[in-house]
Parts: structure tokens; C-alpha cells; sequence
């Protein structure tokens, strides 16, 4: 791994690390205004990564670091503990819960790109692509410039793919929503298995570059930076 790579380490690790609180953050407190005090009880509505990282110090520490030291790539994970019987109980809230992680990701793009524009308008970054910026000073100005790049197309990735409509992903409860309520909770008892959850994982890790390529291409289409070299 180049000194280059080792150098923007730790600004990809916080990017993930604070996307990933958010988004397990947004589960626990739309739970909480559902009726579900259990993620609440575990302290995971909140910001702070410390009740995140004690449920999963595998998927947000251990698995990340290795991940990114090994390949320059990442992979991790966080969760947010539900009542299933409250699921059962009331399916359409337990929808809006699952939905408030992915939102919460896409929130984060948007706030991303805000800033972004922000920055070129005062001429503290300037577009390296559709999707990034960079800074012409160097220093804190360059590794905010990472950050934010960082920062919204990990979220728009994460917000894409935890929508998939399979177990173990977001997508799946949120068909709530959508489907007759018997029909959902026939679908949930189905996809507990961990038989599904595997398959639908690999199946959802196959067709999430087609699926995200579209989405990068129309976010860079709305975001409208044009690359200033």
C-alpha cells in the first residue's frame, strides 16, 4: 500500500465510522417514536460511536481496519437491536424504522454535496470529477476535501444498498410499506432464515454495481460540480 493510500486511511475509516452511527442512530430513534425501546434501552439513539461500537466492535472497528490496511478497501458493519414481536405487532412502523437508516445515509450525501458547493463558491475546493473535490492548498483544506468526497459516495453507496429488497438488508422490512400486511408477515417469516439472509447478501453484493452506477451518475447530474482540471 502506497504512503499516499496509508495517509487517507484514517479520513476513509471516520467517513464510515460516522455513516454507519447515523444510520444505526436513525433505526434506534424512529423505533423509539414507534413504540420500541430496545435499541433506546442500549443507548444507540445517539451520535456518540461508543454504544454503536460496544454492539459491534467487530463490524465497526476489527473488520474495517483490517479490511482497509489489507486491501485499501472496506468492509463493516453495524446493527441497531429491535423487538421482532413489536415487528409483528406493527409491521408499517417497523417499515419506517428500517427506512430511516438508508434515509439517513442519503440525508448525509445531500449535506455532502451542499458543502461541496459551498466550498467551490468560496474558492476553498475546487471539482476534480462529477462526484469530488479537492483543495489547491493542501493541509486540513485538502483532507476535507477527502472527507466530504468520501463522505457522499460511501452514503449514496450505503443508502442504495441497504435498500435492496433483501433479507438481510434494510429493503426487505421496508416492504412493509408496500405489501398487505398478512403478505408481508408471511415474506418476514420466511426471510429469517439464515439460509436467505446469506443468499440474499451475496445476491445483493452482485447486483449492487449495476445499481449504484445509475445513481452516482443522476446525484452527479443533479449535483452539477464541473471539474476545474
Amino acid at each position: 500500500m502506497s504512503s499516499e493510500s496509508l495517509r487517507l486511511l484514517p479520513i476513509y475509516y471516520i467517513a464510515f465510522l460516522f455513516s454507519t452511527v447515523c444510520h444505526e442512530a436513525a433505526h434506534a430513534l424512529v423505533a423509539k417514536w414507534g413504540g420500541d425501546l430496545t435499541a433506546y434501552s442500549g443507548g444507540q439513539v445517539s451520535l456518540d460511536p461508543l454504544p454503536h461500537i460496544k454492539r459491534e466492535p467487530f463490524g465497526l472497528v476489527l473488520i474495517p481496519l483490517l479490511s482497509l490496511f489489507s486491501s485499501g478497501s472496506m468492509i463493516g458493519w453495524g446493527s441497531a437491536p429491535f423487538d421482532p414481536y413489536w415487528q409483528i405487532r406493527y409491521p408499517r412502523r417497523a417499515a419506517l424504522m428500517a427506512l430511516a437508516g438508508p434515509m439517513s445515509n442519503f440525508a448525509l450525501a445531500i449535506l455532502a454535496a451542499i458543502f461541496m458547493h459551498i466550498g467551490v463558491a468560496a474558492g476553498f475546493f475546487v471539482p476534480v470529477n462529477s462526484l469530488g473535490v479537492t483543495s489547491l492548498q493542501g493541509g486540513i483544506m485538502e483532507g476535507l476535501g477527502v472527507l466530504v468526497t468520501v463522505m457522499l459516495r460511501l452514503n449514496i453507496l450505503l443508502g442504495v444498498f441497504n435498500l435492496l429488497p433483501v433479507p438481510p438488508l434494510d429493503g426487505h422490512s421496508v416492504l412493509g410499506l408496500f405489501l398487505p400486511e398478512g403478505t408481508f408477515l408471511k415474506f418476514l417469516e420466511w426471510a429469517r432464515g439464515p439460509f436467505f439472509s446469506i443468499i440474499g447478501f451475496l445476491f445483493a453484493l452482485q447486483a449492487l454495481p449495476y445499481l449504484v452506477m445509475p445513481v452516482y451518475q443522476l446525484a452527479a447530474s443533479l449535483i452539477g460540480l464541473v471539474p476545474g482540471y
